[in-house]
């Protein structure tokens, strides 16, 4: 069993009953082929969350920085993570991230880059549109629905993957690209709350 299905078994057992984890929608998710997992990001625990009710593996951009501690930095990769530098464009986790999808695997990101202070869903990003647009993946939006407090439900919903043909047609921006995604991220939550 390599260390990711390890890991995830362990979360599982422990997130499941203490955050009465809810799964929902699960039926739009593609059983296989390239998919671009686009979350919101309430907590630092939406990583493992989103990791443990996928019904396939997710790789995820980590912060360069989490790379650089003493033993989670050397089990990152091995737990399908790759590093990102915030706040410019990093060309090899673009590249990465391509791979990733070229390879017809599950590449998840928050597109709003940072945590909401407040719940309520912040403005994506266009690495979102960047990955939708420049590969064939089928974009899964997912909304995680707090709070994280002990046994009190945390609702994890998967929408219908979301149509971008027309966009990438058109050759519209990532920018759009991502504003569309983000909608469907909202529909979800104002939908499940």
């Amino acid at each position: 069993m390599s260390l990711y299905f390890f890991a995830r078994s362990l979360v599982y057992v422990i997130f499941k009953p203490l955050y009465r984890i809810k799964i929902t929608g699960l039926e739009h998710f593609p059983k296989e082929g390239a998919v671009l997992l686009c979350s919101n990001h309430i907590d630092n625990f939406d990583p493992p969350v989103v990791g443990i009710t996928s019904p396939r593996k997710v790789h995820f951009m980590a912060k360069a920085e989490a790379f650089k501690l003493p033993i989670l930095g050397k089990l990152l990769p091995d737990l399908g993570a790759f590093p990102v530098r915030r706040g410019m464009s990093d060309r090899e986790a673009l590249r990465v991230g391509l791979k990733i999808l070229k390879e017809g695997n599950v590449l998840g990101l928050f597109p709003e880059g940072t945590r909401s202070r407040n719940g309520e869903l912040g403005q994506g990003l266009s690495g979102a549109g960047f990955f939708a647009l420049r590969s064939d993946a089928l974009i899964v939006p997912c909304a995680i629905i707090g709070p994280y407090k002990a046994f009190r439900s945390l609702k994890v919903v998967y929408g219908k993957p979301v149509n971008i043909d027309e966009l990438r047609a058109r050759k519209a921006s990532a920018d759009e690209t991502t504003e569309l995604i983000m909608k469907e991220i909202q529909n979800l939550l104002e939908k499940n709350r």
